[in-house]
């Protein structure tokens, strides 16, 4: 984006700071009005329960997809264990809740002037304003690998067409194949994901193509879950022997994973220079704030958007919160319950500020469910407080939690499997109605 083009977008942002000085003007005047950008998990949760807790706020959620597809669950779907409908939802059940959905693109955010612009014309000022807009792509990460190299190598970190499309390029396979998965360097959208697909892929073709292998060919040295995924790998794919149907290539043999993508021979090189050929190949790049996030301003000279823990109002530009993947919320992961629960503290928190009261102090929650295979389940849970670091600087902390035991019983394993259903069907009910 140039520096013109920023400008612009950021009009007038360096007022903002008079807006937030004087909190009720916009409420002296009946108004109460949040505007919100991003119709995934977090901004649908933050709509939906501003309406519930002061149904008097007007709120607008603006969205330009009228289908959304959760990225929870859709490794399910890649590995055919689900269909691609279970993973898709409208917004009738947010606009029942009082919540007017705008489908259209926002293309400026005026700080100074409290307001949101959209491909469509539209403008909608705001009292306060929330923006959730997930994750995008460096696409400059990695050579040879953009937007139109996912078109044949997909990414599938996104839920939708690219969910479709690696789980077509699976079926066509032939036995006896290699499925390569790259997991990204950096912060990244569901730490366990990588390794979740990798598994399912791994149990899809145990199924169906038993003379194949997967191969995922790693940025880190470690990964979320790790003792209990080999656990499940042992048991369930013969990993460490020579029949091993998944082999996991740590950071410390990649340098930091891969170096480049060669589309026509669907193949990797690593930064140390090895190379691996694939039949399937799933690169995820590494990832930064969504786009709207980023242009306005809201990550300054990062990739992800800092803000105050308390509220996730902006610590760069005031009256603009923001939740979800695209915030800074360490030590919470970037998952979709993450941005549930961060999207209900923001909720109350703006709901207090707009009525002249101060925010109460906030808890927060993560569950992360992953499903290793067949009747195999596996989870991590947290409860977060707000805190300081030894430095005196805000966290959140996780003050109470943990993972699934790693000798468990069959039948806890296929319970955790039944409690990740479960789960699934309850977070998607509270946030689409």
């Amino acid at each position: 984006m140039t520096n013109t083009a920023r400008r612009d977008f950021m009009l007038g942002a360096g007022a903002a700071g008079l807006a937030l000085a004087a909190p009720g003007f916009a409420i002296a005047q009946g108004k109460k009005k949040v505007v919100v950008v991003g119709g995934g998990i977090g901004g649908c949760t933050a709509a939906s329960y501003l309406r519930m807790f002061d149904p008097s706020i007007e709120v607008t959620l603006i969205e330009p997809n009228k289908t959304y597809h959760t990225c929870f669950m859709s490794n399910e779907v890649i590995a055919g264990e689900r269909k691609m409908e279970s993973i898709a939802f409208g917004y009738d059940g947010v606009r029942k809740r009082g919540v007017n959905v705008v489908h259209d693109t926002v293309t400026a955010i005026d700080a100074a002037a409290r307001t949101v612009k959209t491909a469509g014309g539209g403008s909608h000022t705001y009292d306060r304003l929330v923006v959730a807009p997930g994750i995008d792509f460096k696409w400059e990460a990695i050579q040879g690998y953009d937007a139109k190299a996912a078109e044949t190598i997909p990414h599938a970190w996104k839920a939708g067409p690219q969910t479709t499309l690696l789980r077509q390029q699976l079926e066509a396979m032939r036995d006896g194949g290699t499925v390569v998965l790259c997991p990204p360097s950096g912060a990244f959208r569901c730490p366990p994901g990588p390794y979740e697909r990798a598994s399912l892929i791994t149990h899809y073709l145990k199924q169906h193509k038993p003379k194949s292998k997967v191969l995922i060919v790693d940025a880190s040295t470690t990964f979320s879950k790790q003792g209990l995924f080999i656990g499940g790998w042992k048991a369930l794919y013969g990993y460490g022997t020579p029949n091993s149907m998944i082999e996991w290539i740590s950071g410390e043999k990649t340098d930091g994973g891969i170096a480049k993508v060669d589309v026509a021979t669907r193949s990797v090189t690593t930064r140390f220079g090895d190379t691996h050929k694939a039949d399937v190949l799933n690169v995820i790049p590494p990832q930064r704030a969504g786009k709207v996030a980023i242009d306005a301003g809201l990550a300054g000279s990062g990739d992800w958007c800092p803000v105050d823990r308390l509220t996730f109002e902006s610590t760069i530009h005031k009256g603009i919160h923001v939740i979800g993947d695209a915030s800074v919320a360490a030590a919470m992961p970037k998952s979709g319950y993450s941005a549930n629960s961060q999207a209900k503290v923001t909720a109350a928190a703006i709901v207090a500020l707009l009525n002249g009261k101060q925010p109460g102090v906030p808890s927060y929650v993560n569950t992360c469910y992953s499903v290793v295979g067949k009747d195999y389940g596996i989870s991590v849970a947290n409860v977060y407080a707000l805190g300081t670091d030894d430095k005196g600087a805000q966290v959140i902390k996780a003050v109470s939690g943990g993972v699934s035991p790693a000798e468990a019983s069959a039948e806890f394993r296929r319970r955790e499997v039944e409690y990740a259903h479960s789960w699934f069907h309850n977070i998607t009910h509270d946030i689409f109605g």
